[in-house]
């Protein structure tokens, strides 16, 4: 069972270690976003990569004040489950479950193929084909190797697996500095004719897709690739130290911000458009090996590596998190919350795995069919999250928030994704075909958890004549129908609307409600009153609710000695929104579910 205890903040992550996990994801974007945003948008690819960046800076307000005010795992899924029902937060969880394993793919395949481009152009060089026509058959086991690999890493512990970030994502800040420098150099030396020349060529890809605005239009919606890992640190909030998460989104969108438009300027005026297009795989590469050689395009190739690679390890961080975090709520398997003799949740570790492989193996690597699962996951999901933002507002108005974005910044974020995402399906109406082909099967899984009990009973019915299934089906539905919820609760007024919440919900039927010591008289005869008028009149009556009074003030030491004493979970405990008169956070409950106001 979960604790109540926090972590100590010696044991959790600060700022360095915390973005290096989540940078690496984010930046390894450099890598690949500006031959994309090229393609697209000819010179003006620099504008649309800063666009990108300021789209980084809204979510930036967006995130903070959901996370900071509800700082617990699960990103867009914590969101909405504290606001409004497990499916709807079910739903962006499997979202970015997909995102998550569609990174980790693209990340490992894309890492080996840059590294082995390196190995090509040296082979070309001494002639060696048929060494090339080898180094391509290692690209899939490659690619195995590197998934399991950090799989391993991330079983051994957070602490482990972060060190191993920082190191990488040290190295990507230096290779990428490098890069813009020789760049700078070069573009002094040779001058700016190449720029000139790439400027004149846009013309065409302007015209042919029918004018300036739709070129830029489709040339942010697939620029906002570069976002994909924003919304990692999210779900890893609870392994980092207090006040560390707002420094996050800050050295992220500032990286983002500033590397990505550089990068992309850097390569305009170093090589011709249709050069650039032809190598946006691996864009810089090619700009490395014109800049200076088989030496520069060895360093971006071992960065590209180790970068992406670190991708991959922000795929398993993050993941675990999330999906922790949905099994104790009953929207996952509880047995993948189970933790190994490290602390590692080693079996949410193997699951991804191997969800990571039957994927490759299904798509056979082919990079379309997973962009599309790419694409349409996590720009729904930083979308969904800025609608979390708006529906916090509405359902938990008076909940103590630490920071408050402006509304007009949040709906310009909303509509920033949202454009991106509506841009990215007329490029490729094939994306939304991809993405369901994973996401239907993922989400029948997940409600086929959350509604077992009715789906237990239905079969019950459906099996009278076959008494040992009718007699497993019933003995698994109430398995299920003898949890026990807890709902702290401060007035009479709340109690049908959390009834209702557990109702529509939860598969258990038996509920505690509890009153603490508030000060405000007659609230404990009250409540105590309506209970019985409810079983009375047959609302809930199916449900089996009690009445505890706690002679002791509502506060977090409260609950965790509740939690200790009934032997019980944060997960089965609910209650009302943190309000600013209270001198605890939310942060102070260890993931109890706020269902009220």
């Amino acid at each position: 069972m979960k604790s109540l205890e926090p972590v100590e903040q010696k044991h959790k992550l600060g700022q360095f270690f915390a973005t290096a996990i989540c940078g690496n994801d984010i930046l390894s974007s450099a890598l690949y976003v500006s031959g994309i945003a090229a393609l697209f948008a000819g010179i003006y690819a620099p504008l649309i990569l800063f666009l990108v960046g300021m789209v980084l800076m809204l979510y930036r307000s967006v995130y903070r004040e959901v996370v900071e005010a509800l700082p617990i795992n699960g990103g867009a899924y914590n969101a909405l489950l504290n606001s409004t029902t497990k499916v709807a937060a079910s739903i962006a969880g499997t979202m970015t479950v997909l995102s998550y394993v569609a990174t980790a793919v693209i990340s490992a395949k894309t890492a080996v193929e840059y590294f082995l481009k390196f190995w090509e152009e040296f082979f070309l060089k001494s002639g060696n084909t048929t060494s090339i026509t080898f180094i391509h058959q290692l690209i899939i086991p490659a690619t195995i190797g590197i998934l399991a690999l950090f799989a391993l890493l991330v079983i051994f512990g957070v602490k482990d697996s972060a060190k191993v970030a920082a190191t990488i994502f040290s190295i990507h800040i230096i290779v990428l500095i490098t890069f813009i420098s020789a760049g700078i150099f070069f573009i002094i030396t040779h001058g700016f004719q190449i720029g000139i020349d790439n400027y004149l060529a846009t013309a065409n890809i302007v015209s042919k897709n029918g004018g300036l605005f739709p070129t830029l239009f489709f040339a942010f919606s697939v620029s906002l690739l570069g976002v994909s890992g924003f919304e990692s640190s999210a779900n890893f909030v609870e392994e980092q130290k207090k006040g560390v998460f707002k420094k996050t989104l800050r050295n992220m969108a500032v990286g983002v911000t500033f590397f990505n438009p550089l990068i992309a300027g850097v390569s305009l005026c170093v090589l011709p458009l249709m050069k650039i297009f032809e190598t946006k795989d691996f864009l810089l590469a090619s700009v490395s090996f014109h800049m200076g050689g088989m030496i520069l395009l060895a360093i971006i190739a071992f960065d590209a590596l180790l970068v992406l690679s670190g991708a991959v390890l922000t795929s398993y961080v993050g993941v675990t998190g999330l999906v922790y975090r949905m099994s104790m709520d009953n929207a996952l398997p509880a047995f993948l919350a189970k933790t190994n003799k490290n602390g590692s949740n080693s079996r949410i570790t193997i699951a991804f795995l191997i969800l990571c492989l039957s994927i490759l193996a299904l798509t056979k690597g082919n990079l379309l069919s997973l962009a599309g699962v790419y694409t349409i996951s996590f720009l729904s999901v930083m979308t969904l999250f800025a609608l979390s933002n708006i529906i916090l507002r509405t359902t938990r108005k008076e909940l103590k928030r630490p920071f408050k974005a402006s509304l007009i910044v949040v709906i310009l974020a909303f509509l920033s994704t949202a454009v991106g995402l509506l841009g990215n399906i007329m490029i490729d109406k094939n994306n939304v075909l991809y993405f369901l082909i994973y996401f239907i099967p993922s989400i029948i899984l997940v409600l086929s958890i959350i509604f077992r009990k009715d789906i237990f009973n239905k079969l019950t019915w459906a099996f009278q004549k076959f008494p040992m299934l009718k007699r497993y089906f019933l003995n698994e539905s109430s398995k299920i129908a003898d949890r026990h919820y807890y709902i702290f609760l401060h007035h009479t007024s709340n109690l049908y609307q959390a009834l209702r919440y557990i109702d529509q919900n939860e598969g258990g039927h038996n509920v505690t409600i509890v009153h603490c010591l508030e000060g405000e008289r007659g609230q404990k005869k009250s409540i105590q009153e309506a209970i019985p008028v409810f079983k009375k009149t047959g609302v809930f009556s199916h449900m089996n609710v009690d009445f505890k009074y706690l002679g002791k003030k509502f506060n977090p030491e409260t609950i965790k000695e509740f939690v200790d004493k009934h032997n019980t979970s944060s997960s089965k405990i609910f209650m009302g929104s943190i309000h600013h008169f209270h001198d605890f956070d939310y942060s102070d409950f260890g993931g109890v579910r706020i269902i009220l106001e």
